[in-house]
């Protein structure tokens, strides 16, 4: 078996452009390996979110979505590895290993995993390094009117319409053979 495919597009390079704002992390650099630590445990990581911080979003701005997506995933489709929904704007910052339970309503829909909250990046062996694509939507809405139930791609889909600016980083994981 081989895993050789085409790299697959960034999924934000995809959709209508809308304006940036600025996402920062103490944990993870755009470009660069991820520690361990944010990697799943099937992965032999701790599987624990990576902290991010946010600033300079529009006016307007009424709740945040915040996810992590793997483009290069073998699968057609990518892999979703956290979708945080309803994000109040007095949250601009997830410390290391946040519990959703601090996040004033916020909740997050099922992952690709099957389980809820972040699931941390598990390449296959040998693949090429994965980016995950941690982005941070500013939102038009204060509750974008998904429930816990929802699939990524209904919450992708709602945020098409209620998205006002977008900040992401890209850091990357590999684990070699």
């Amino acid at each position: 078996m081989t895993l050789e495919r085409p790299i697959a597009p960034d999924p934000y390079e995809l959709l209508p452009t809308v304006p940036s704002f600025t996402l920062t992390s103490d944990d993870v650099r755009n470009g660069e390996p991820m520690d361990a630590r944010h990697a799943h445990g099937s992965a032999g990581g701790g599987n624990i979110s990576p902290h991010l911080t946010w600033s300079d979003f529009p006016d307007g701005t009424q709740s945040f979505v915040v996810t992590c997506f793997d483009p290069d995933a073998p699968t057609g489709s990518g892999f979703w590895h956290w979708v945080l929904v309803d994000v109040p704007t007095s949250v601009t910052e997830l410390p290391t290993a946040v519990k959703e339970v601090d996040l004033g309503g916020a909740f997050s829909v099922r992952n690709d995993y099957g389980d809820t909250g972040y699931g941390g990046a598990s390449p296959p062996p040998g693949d090429r390094p994965h980016r995950y694509v941690f982005a941070v939507h500013a939102v038009d809405v204060e509750r974008l009117n998904v429930g816990p139930d929802a699939s990524p791609a209904y919450v992708g889909f709602n945020l098409a319409f209620h998205t006002l600016a977008r900040a992401v980083i890209r850091p990357t994981y590999q684990i070699k053979e």
